[in-house]
């Protein structure tokens, strides 16, 4: 039986996150790899950053291991597709793709505008955690932009090549798409930051991949996209309150910082129970299966991570936390427990496809 030091020990410890294995700074001896920046955001050194090709590079530069939070929305849109029987391949990948690439054109926009307004500096605490390619010097303003605006014309071709198929409603997407991408940099900064996350990667992406997928709009889908949406906003939340105290230094209002950062941190415990709140009575309203209760499996992490989040940050790392997770601390437990949550939620949709059951049915079952 563990002991109680033990206990505390693991407590301290969260599991492997995008953002929280983000800040490993690679050892002498360990050799880079391109499939990090899928699973980690890294911290190649420069000549790694030299030896690497354009791809590899872009794939540093918009953090691309963030990426599975826009692929689990665009497969809950799909799968919501698929359990009306209006699933099509083609046309979910072709949005799925496109949302890859509009969340990583966001991240370079996101990443060039802090720098140019002066937040990005050396000891901000986005370099503390990743590497920053343009406020390092070793991606210069012009190189960002060539990226960001090369990546931006493929997802034109793509928003272009979806118009032709499901008309003018993808223009209006598209647009909002744009405005968001190119203006989170500013919204964020004056408290607007999380709602834009709720309304990005809920009713937008789920209930667009479900529209680009089956040609019609659901209200009902874009409702049902918010518990996952809302373990979206906790990552932010998480990762606003790691940085509040540099946020306030350089004048930057994120809604952590207009809250306070003990009411911050109670809205985001808050946000983690509505999540399984909204999930069940959603599966009670039989908008959703009742497969995707799976999600109470990631109750304990949320407990575990709700516990966290009472207790003040470290001012350093506790004994076996993970190495090279500092200084990120609320974001990556966060983060985890949405990883865990969204993909439960994934599985019970993959079940239904295979045993529909909703409640309304096993209420027939029992009665």
């Amino acid at each position: 039986m563990a002991t109680a030091t033990q206990r505390k020990a693991s407590a301290s410890r969260p599991a492997a996150a995008a953002e929280g294995n983000g800040a490993t700074e690679l050892e002498d001896n360990e050799k880079f790899y391109w499939t990090q920046t899928l699973y980690r955001i890294p911290r190649p050194s420069k000549a790694d950053w030299d030896r690497s090709n354009v791809v590899v590079r872009w794939l540093i530069a918009t953090r691309s291991s963030v990426f599975i939070m826009t692929i689990v929305s665009a497969a809950i849109g799909g799968l919501l597709a698929a359990l009306e029987d209006r699933f099509n391949w083609h046309l979910f990948l072709v949005c799925t793709f496109g949302l890859v690439l509009a969340h990583g054109a966001s991240n370079i926009f996101n990443d060039l505008f802090d720098f140019k307004l002066g937040y990005d500096t050396k000891n901000y605490f986005r370099n503390k955690y990743g590497v920053q390619p343009v406020a390092a010097g070793w991606l210069s303003q012009r190189a960002s932009l060539t990226y960001a605006f090369s990546t931006l014309s493929i997802l034109a071709c793509i928003s272009l090549y979806l118009f032709s198929i499901r008309g003018p409603l993808i223009i209006y997407l598209s647009f909002f798409a744009l405005c968001a991408l190119v203006g989170y940099s500013f919204t964020k900064k004056v408290g607007l930051g999380e709602p834009l996350v709720v309304l990005v990667w809920g009713p937008f992406m789920v209930a667009g991949t479900h529209f680009v997928v089956t040609g019609e709009w659901s209200n009902r889908v874009a409702l049902d996209s918010l518990p996952c949406a809302l373990g979206a906003a906790t990552v932010l939340f998480g990762k606003h309150i790691d940085k509040f105290e540099d946020d306030g230094q350089r004048g930057i209002h994120t809604l952590p910082r207009l809250l306070g950062n003990m009411p911050a941190r109670y809205v985001s415990i808050l946000l983690m129970a509505t999540m399984y709140l909204l999930n069940a009575y959603l599966v009670y309203l039989n908008h959703l299966p009742v497969w995707t209760l799976f999600t109470l499996i990631a109750l304990p992490t949320c407990i575990h991570t709700s516990k966290v989040f009472l207790r003040d940050r470290p001012s350093s790392p506790p004994p076996n936390y993970r190495k090279g997770a500092w200084p990120l601390w609320y974001v990556s437990f966060a983060f985890v427990h949405n990883r865990k949550f969204g993909m439960l939620f994934v599985l019970g949709l993959l079940l239904a496809l295979k045993w529909p059951l909703y409640v309304s049915q096993l209420v027939k079952i029992y009665a």
